[in-house]
């Protein structure tokens, strides 16, 4: 019997009305016009204010062997990278793991703290869903975000499980999940109700 691989999982932090992000967004406001400083506070204060209630959750989000993100979320330098950005998450990101970072512009990896190494990947999602799988093993692979990247992975058809954490506010306009993406076939596998955010998860069937 041979090893099956880890899931594919998108695990995301949205608004009521879908949103991720904001318009406007800067590096100095890079969750943009998101109801509060741009911070991404609002969003995500059931991560920050109420840990104890969501350990579960923020814990799962953690967990996986391997990570994708796009470049929007890895920061702000567009084009070729002309300053070493090395995410926004410090000398230790938290994501312990190797993190594979779509974009355009080559660069080398780049080992951090803590066990993560970032790798630039410039051959498009499949290839790097292809190294994240052969990085993590049989453990699952996460796709971290933003929505502009988790909705190219459901539209092609690429994604096991949905973990969203939707929040209680609106803001009308951003990025969106879902934006693009063909209609899914969706299984409720669990939900749970917190103070500040319901956790909501599916399994992508179609």
């Amino acid at each position: 019997m041979t090893n099956r691989m880890g899931r594919v999982i998108c695990d995301i932090t949205i608004s009521a009305d879908g949103y991720s992000a904001g318009l406007n967004q800067t590096e100095e406001r890079p969750f943009g016009d998101d109801g509060g400083d741009g911070s991404g506070g609002k969003l995500h204060a059931w991560m920050f204010d109420t840990p104890d209630e969501n350990r579960a959750e923020v814990d799962q989000s953690a967990d996986s062997k391997a990570f994708i993100m796009g470049r929007n979320m890895f920061g702000p330098v567009r084009g070729d990278w002309d300053r070493q950005w090395n995410g926004w998450w410090g000398d230790d990101p938290p994501f312990h793991a190797p993190v594979f970072v779509l974009t355009h512009h080559v660069r080398e990896p780049q080992p951090m703290d803590g066990g993560t190494t970032y790798y630039f990947v410039t051959d498009g999602i499949e290839s790097a869903l292809a190294q994240a799988r052969a990085a993590a093993g049989d453990g699952d692979v996460a796709i971290q975000g933003g929505a502009t990247t988790i909705n190219q992975y459901l539209a092609a058809g690429m994604v096991d499980e949905l973990r969203l954490h939707i929040v209680p506010l609106t803001l009308g306009a951003g990025t969106r999940l879902f934006e693009g993406v063909p209609p899914l076939k969706l299984e409720q596998v669990k939900s749970r109700a917190a103070r500040l955010v319901t956790h909501v998860t599916y399994r992508v069937l179609s």
